[in-house]
């Protein structure tokens, strides 16, 4: 059934609306020059206008005391599944033509609940059943808006998820009987896309000639999928791909390297500490799990100090959720790689602020604490990396969409149809079957 947009209501009480506020007296931790104390942070129209002492806001802008609290970066997710309503187009081997960005769904309450976590932007990903999958789409949480356009991160790099190993296996091979049933099927998948994407290429481009010298010619035939992966091959599409094995970690670097691809950052990557100076040497980056190996038999070896051992080999490295619970608490997952393997404060929480950022091509916009970036906040009652420390106030583009002791305890979006059902049902009932209104 359809209802106008005026039916659906949002039940949250919030005072900073217009992306102006002052955040007075907390700890900030900037990532990129240190931590101030007792320093005030002013954003003005959704942007950071000014850090310092004792700052005097323009006439009308709200302050918020947060003395004693801890300020850092709005917490990025490089791999997330939040505010989808679908994941996976598992009809072939190769899907690149789809796109997440039409299918967000801005009523899903995991966005709030990042939110409660701090986290401001997610990378929302197509799923792992395909070898090459759909185009991902990087967004900010504004939770409450009707329109999923208003979700979707204005200049965020286009990225496209690619899988190796069991998933695209077990839903094509084993599912359907196709290509791949085995991991050296999946190498041929992607290298057969790339040629079939290079040879649409030198067809369009002997049209062109054709047509150039007055020859008539038939025309290719256009195809969203070849042309997204010819983005791919031409460094506008960046490729995360789904991984494990550190066997097939360096393969998708060799074939990389055959067709000059240089834009890579491996998810999961369990095992990419077998590979860190390989991985460094290229110049692919890592968005690994804290803890989660043994789940599945190819990743049923991993390690907790996977993230160091990245990390200190050159390796821009993150600590991801996939996952609508770990999302919630990302702030102690990175946590974990400190307490495994003794990395700094300032480096532990590069793993969930700057370095995701950089992996999403929006480290211009986020990921710090600096003048002219995105207003982009978590304020916390404690060191985030404390384990007593609680998410308290959630800005995005200046505006707060999380309050820990304000927000009424139900925050879904709801659908009140009580008052105009019955005109509604009425309206239609003139209209003819062609209508599909059943």
């Amino acid at each position: 059934m359809l209802l106008c947009a005026s039916h659906f209501v949002l039940h949250s009480q919030n005072e900073f609306k217009s992306g102006n506020v002052l955040l007075k007296g907390g700890n900030l931790l900037t990532i990129s020059h240190g931590d101030m104390e007792e320093t005030d942070l002013l954003i003005m129209d959704g942007k950071i206008a000014e850090i310092g002492k004792d700052l005097n806001p323009p006439r009308n802008i709200p302050v918020l005391d947060v003395s004693g609290m801890y300020v850092m970066p709005g917490i990025v997710d490089a791999h997330s599944h939040v505010g989808l309503d679908a994941v996976n187009e598992a009809t072939n081997p190769i899907t690149a033509e789809v796109r997440i960005a039409d299918v967000i769904n801005p009523y899903d309450i995991a966005l709030y609940h990042a939110l409660a976590g701090g986290v401001t932007v997610s990378h929302a990903m197509h799923g792992s059943a395909n070898v090459i999958g759909g185009q991902n789409q990087t967004i900010k949480h504004r939770y409450g808006t009707q329109d999923p356009n208003e979700l979707i991160m204005e200049g965020a790099a286009r990225t496209i998820k690619f899988a190796l190993g069991e998933n695209p296996m077990r839903v094509h091979g084993e599912g359907a009987g196709i290509i791949p049933n085995t991991r050296m099927g999946v190498e041929t998948v992607i290298r057969q896309g790339f040629d079939e994407a290079l040879q649409y290429r030198r067809d369009w481009e002997k049209y062109a000639d054709h047509k150039e010298n007055g020859i008539i010619s038939k025309p290719p035939v256009y195809d969203l999928r070849l042309e997204a992966l010819l983005e791919i091959l031409d460094g506008e599409i960046m490729i995360h791909c789904h991984s494990y094995r550190s066997d097939e970690i360096y393969m998708l670097m060799q074939v990389c390297k055959d067709y000059g691809v240089k834009d890579l950052v491996f998810q999961h990557v369990n095992e990419g500490f077998k590979v860190a100076p390989e991985l460094a040497e290229f110049g692919a980056m890592a968005s690994v799990f804290s803890d989660w190996w043994a789940y599945k038999f190819e990743v049923y070896y991993s390690t907790a100090y996977n993230t160091t051992i990245l990390a200190k080999n050159g390796v821009i490295t993150s600590v991801n959720s996939d996952s609508r619970e770990l999302i919630r608490h990302l702030y102690l997952e990175a946590a974990k790689a400190q307490r495994y393997g003794q990395l700094s404060d300032s480096e532990t929480l590069k793993l969930i602020t700057l370095n995701p950022a950089i992996q999403l091509g929006i480290a211009d916009r986020v990921g710090t604490l600096e003048v002219g970036k995105d207003g982009d906040v978590a304020v916390f009652n404690a060191h985030p990396l404390s384990i007593y420390a609680i998410p308290q106030y959630t800005f995005v583009d200046g505006i707060k969409y999380f309050d820990c002791t304000e927000d009424p305890p139900d925050m879904r979006v709801l659908i009140d149809i009580s008052d105009d059902l019955n005109n509604f049902m009425e309206l239609q009932s003139g209209r003819g079957d062609h209508e599909c209104l059943h």
